[in-house]
């Protein structure tokens, strides 16, 4: 395993962060591991050398924070954990939702809870809440730092001038700045090349990718992908402009490279996001142990520069996704 620090925080992650939105029940969507084949994951990531995990109040209803948290006693203080808040977590109550005062502190208790954890290495907010003014926010969210619960703040997903607004207004009022940027980048959708990721690079922001694998379709042939269980069952797989701007090209040259290589595709597309100066590390979700291992081989794979264009090179622009 390699490690990087994330952003400006001193703390020390590996480069693959396993993302646990597959972790919980498959009650809340089908292709979800239910907690014993989760937890055969979550060991052998500890065994490959994965400090670095990021799971969310939304996924599965809470139930992927309790399940890492069992997974990770007796590891707890070689871990990073992250967590994020933001989606509605019970219907008909409104605060259980926003980036509120009451919103952040209630729903923050309960995550720490859930993971059985006194604190939270990174808690994220899961997007921006505009109902909710930017103060009010970064206020609870420094309160929280101060008082234990939390040691670095993040934000996601959201344009670079609202981020940008936020590390000044923390910067202004002395407030705990966000750490981290976890947002939506990969070899099909690269709009955060324009400013976020500049901006993030100039802030020493840690960036850790969303979606790396493009939801799946960076590891297989385009049209092999709605034959997968995620393919038929996920609605909201094809909410975002994979198959537009040069998709469709991108993956057949991924598809291309793998088979030159004798490897994966989804090895190539985190292969291309590891050269990425700006990245941290992808926030890899996974629902078999064989494809979390193939993962952490791909920081074995070396591209060259011609690689790396021939890759981006079909590329054009797609329209912004992913910050509601």
């Amino acid at each position: 395993m390699e490690y990087t620090t994330l952003g400006s925080t001193g703390m020390n992650v590996s480069r693959i962060c396993l993302g646990c939105m597959s972790f919980g029940s498959s009650d809340w969507r089908e292709w979800v591991l239910d907690e014993a084949e989760s937890r055969e994951i979550i060991d052998r990531a500890i065994d490959l050398g994965i400090n670095f995990f990021d799971t969310a109040n939304m996924y599965s209803r809470g139930e992927s924070e309790r399940v890492l948290g069992k997974a990770l006693e007796g590891h707890r203080e070689e871990s990073v954990v992250a967590t994020k808040g933001f989606f509605r977590m019970r219907e008909g109550d409104p605060n259980s939702g926003g980036l509120s005062r009451k919103a952040i502190e209630q729903e923050l208790a309960a995550s720490r809870e859930r993971l059985g954890m006194e604190t939270i290495d990174l808690y994220q907010i899961h997007r921006l809440d505009h109902k909710t003014p930017i103060e009010t926010t970064l206020r609870a969210l420094d309160d929280a730092v101060r008082r234990g619960h939390v040691r670095y703040v993040g934000a996601s997903s959201m344009w670079a001038y609202q981020f940008a607004n936020a590390l000044h207004t923390s910067d202004s009022l002395g407030l705990e700045r966000f750490a981290t940027m976890q947002n939506h980048y990969n070899l099909v959708y690269r709009e955060e090349e324009r400013e976020m990721l500049p901006l993030c690079q100039n802030e020493d922001v840690g960036v850790l990718p969303w979606s790396p694998l493009a939801r799946g379709y960076l590891t297989r042939p385009h049209e092999e992908i709605d034959a997968t269980t995620r393919g038929e069952t996920e609605e909201r797989m094809y909410d975002h402009p994979y198959r537009e701007g040069g998709g469709a090209t991108i993956n057949e040259r991924v598809a291309e490279l793998a088979d030159d290589r004798g490897v994966t595709m989804a090895q190539i597309a985190l292969s291309w996001l590891l050269h990425k100066d700006w990245v941290d590390a992808p926030i890899v979700g996974t629902t078999s142990v064989e494809h979390l291992e193939q993962a952490v081989e791909a920081l074995d794979i070396t591209l060259s520069d011609s690689d790396i264009k021939y890759l981006e090179e079909p590329y054009d622009p797609v329209p912004v996704s992913g910050h509601d």
